[in-house]
């Protein structure tokens, strides 16, 4: 139990690891080629910090680890629109357009309540995962035809060339696809010796794999970038229910062995989401009294389903 133990963190930590190493080098590429920061953070970035929710997905589907698959997803979902958020205010209070909220929160919505249907009948299979995965394509060219090419950055010309940022996101994704195997399978191990539910340990997983999202907002809210801030959050929340979620069972079919403990926890999920949303269209952002809301809506979490 120890040794599986001790592989789970290991496999968590280079997941985290190569998934920042990719983040950031991706970042660097798309801002080189001159689009918008929101765009950058809602898309580039959140794709990239959701490297390891999709690589968890694809290694617990090819398992027969659904409920660790759905878990990991709920508890990243859960964990980013309250205890990444209110981390992040703490460290710098957000900003948000009340416009931004209403686009990209509700398409946050929207992927969840996809999420919802699909797992609502306890299986998830393969055209499921390939209308998730585009519906996701489909949000992404959209917002690209209306806001990516608007704003050209001088930033965009201290960014570092392709040439020497592309084998960072080679290596980054490479410690990603390591992790993320040794993570799952310790941790399909640790569930059953321990009759601990595989969604349970999901939830573990998703809080662990939040911390890209964590990380990279933080440092975003306290250089000021708001886009990349709030674009890597919401954009996650978008990314994770149906791209991440749907490249598993896009490969595999996948079951469900908990269906009400999972629809549980992913209903308390949306509930917190529309409560977060709601507290940062009225206030246009997230303050440091809001963070603490945040932070406290996280712990029940563990406690639904």
């Amino acid at each position: 139990m120890l040794t599986q133990i001790a592989l789970f963190v290991a496999g968590l930590a280079v997941l985290v690891v190569g998934a920042q190493r990719a983040v950031s080098a991706a970042g660097d590429l798309a801002l080189y080629y001159g689009v918008s920061k929101l765009f950058v953070g809602v898309t580039v970035i959140s794709v990239g910090t959701s490297v390891p929710e999709m690589t968890t997905s694809v290694y617990a589907a090819r398992y027969g680890a659904g409920d660790l698959l759905v878990g990991n997803i709920v508890g990243s979902e859960t964990a980013q629109i309250t205890l990444a958020i209110g981390v992040v205010a703490l460290v710098a209070p957000i900003v948000a357009e009340r416009r931004n909220v209403m686009v990209y929160g509700g398409a946050m919505v929207l992927s969840m309540v996809i999420m919802l249907l699909v797992i609502e009948d306890g299986e998830l299979i393969r055209s499921e995962g390939f209308l998730m995965m585009l519906s996701y394509v489909f949000f992404v060219y959209t917002m690209y035809t209306n806001d990516g090419g608007e704003e050209i950055t001088e930033e965009v010309q201290e960014r570092e060339p392709p040439g020497r940022t592309l084998p960072w996101i080679v290596l980054g994704l490479g410690l990603v696809v390591v992790g993320g195997h040794v993570m799952v399978t310790s941790g399909v191990e640790i569930a059953r010796t321990a009759g601990i539910p595989e969604y349970i340990v999901g939830l573990l997983t998703g809080l662990g794999t939040t911390a890209p999202e964590i990380v990279v907002a933080g440092i975003a809210a306290r250089g000021g970038e708001e886009g990349i801030s709030v674009g890597a959050i919401l954009g996650s929340n978008i990314t994770d229910p149906v791209f991440s979620l749907g490249v598993g069972p896009l490969l595999f079919d996948v079951s469900l062995a908990s269906p009400d403990a999972v629809v549980a926890s992913a209903q308390y999920m949306l509930a917190v989401s529309l409560v977060v949303l709601g507290v940062f269209y009225w206030r246009r952002g997230i303050d440091r009294r809001a963070a603490v809301l945040c932070l406290l809506l996280y712990v029940p979490t563990f406690f639904v389903g």
